[in-house]
């Protein structure tokens, strides 16, 4: 029996030769299906074309727009609560106001009550972020005292319809003051009359990790460093009680309390502002008679900088492995093992710049590589997270990067003979002579 191998085409030998082709692709996220991924932190894209025998990929250069939140509540740091303690009463001073009583009445009905402040979105510098946490205290507290006074059943009996009065006119309660020392990039809060607490073990810091089991926020990870707002503001888990001059003066040696009408109060040079202020650093004073002044200073340096790296994954291509924050679980507290993530991202970027901004750069180190390389890939899926797991939320501005893929063209076997032209002349010049 016998076979027709006749082919017009015959199979040509792989040679295994190749030639390794450069390919740059642009990709920008306003190209996305922007009803399927309405945010531009994580898509899917086709590419242009189907990419044969890809050997590595990386990332070549970007741009991004530098109009970050470092202040949002999906990064759980807007809130802060307080408490009142030691309140200015104007009987113990024989001061009869009745503006002073029915405050003092109002805050004493909600006194250890936890106050709730929430700051706006956003990025700020340290002046702005004093002047925010000024009017957001003033305001919860004017609000509470607001409640006491539209709830005549809470008067026990006494009239305060003219403190209620006086207090609209007034503005509402102004007794919190809280300021910026640009030298020791600290912040300073303080009460010209009543005392008052910073609740940094409160539980509203601890939800998070409630919130981080749910359906909701299953992407960020739990963090012992930035946990909150008071983080942000150089504070630690610790409560931190206001306290006055003297109590202030027993267990802290420095030159930060001076005497301004024969009272201790605390003094410093924090701003530019101040020689047309006229406050010579008095940044606190006593308003009512016999009042004194409660102070505290957070115990560390702000930090307003935000996230210095952002993580972009791309599906299948991750290459970079990443330390993990840690966290107490049945992982951690039965091994000792670690919790990091073996390729965990594609490229690690630096955020160099604040906002507003654009900020480019190139040529990212990390490769990816494919043994045997990648037969086709025709899409990318892209995420870009910080650290902690939360995406990056650019809202409404666009981006773009370009990858360089490195393709391995398979070539036919091919012998070459190369002359020389000027030796070719020569020898052509020879034999015409003997012709």
């Amino acid at each position: 029996m016998s076979k027709n191998v006749f082919n017009n085409h015959p199979l040509i030998k792989n040679s295994n030769q190749y030639f390794l082709e450069q390919k740059f692709v642009s990709i920008s996220s306003e190209d996305r299906d922007i009803t399927k991924y309405p945010t531009s932190s994580e898509f899917e894209m086709l590419l242009p074309q189907e990419y044969l025998n890809v050997a590595s990929a990386r990332l070549y250069s970007w741009s991004f727009p530098a109009n970050y939140d470092v202040f949002s509540s999906s990064y759980y740091n807007v809130t802060m609560t307080f408490k009142m303690d030691t309140l200015y009463n104007p009987a113990d001073h024989f001061f009869d106001n009745a503006l002073a009583k029915g405050i003092y009445a109002a805050l004493n009905y909600y006194k250890q009550k936890e106050l709730l402040i929430v700051i706006e979105t956003g990025f700020y510098n340290p002046d702005q972020m004093a002047t925010e946490l000024t009017n957001k205290f003033n305001a919860t507290t004017t609000s509470i005292i607001n409640s006491f006074f539209d709830d005549p059943s809470l008067w026990n009996g006494v009239d305060y319809t003219t403190a209620k009065r006086l207090f609209e006119l007034s503005g509402g309660y102004n007794r919190f003051k809280i300021v910026y020392n640009s030298v020791a990039q600290k912040l300073w809060f303080g009460n010209n009359a009543d005392q008052f607490t910073i609740n940094n073990s409160s539980s509203i810091y601890f939800r998070e990790f409630f919130v981080n089991n749910s359906c909701f926020r299953k992407n960020k990870l739990p963090e012992w460093v930035n946990w909150g707002l008071p983080a942000y503001l150089g504070f630690t888990r610790c409560d931190s009680m206001a306290t006055n001059a003297s109590t202030y003066l027993e267990t802290n040696a420095d030159a930060f309390i001076s005497i301004k009408d024969g009272n201790p109060v605390p003094r410093f040079f924090y701003g530019d502002a101040v020689p047309e202020s006229g406050d010579d650093g008095y940044w606190l004073l006593p308003t009512l008679p016999g009042a004194e002044v409660y102070f505290l200073r957070a115990p560390f340096k702000i930090s307003f900088m935000g996230q210095a790296y952002i993580y972009m994954e791309i599906e299948g291509w991750n290459c970079i492995d990443e330390t993990s924050p840690y966290n107490l679980s049945l992982y951690t507290a039965t091994n000792n093992q670690t919790n990091g993530i073996v390729n965990s991202s594609f490229a690690k970027i630096a955020v160099p710049t604040t906002p507003i901004s654009q900020w480019f750069d190139t040529e990212m180190g990390p490769y990816k590589y494919w043994n045997p390389p990648a037969e086709r890939i025709s899409k990318i899926k892209v995420k870009l997270r910080y650290h902690n797991g939360a995406p990056v939320e650019f809202g409404q501005f666009d981006y773009s990067f370009m990858l360089e893929l490195n393709i391995l063209k398979p070539q036919q076997e091919r012998s070459y003979s190369i002359v020389n032209a000027y030796d070719l002349g020569q020898q052509q010049s020879f034999a015409s002579k003997y012709i």
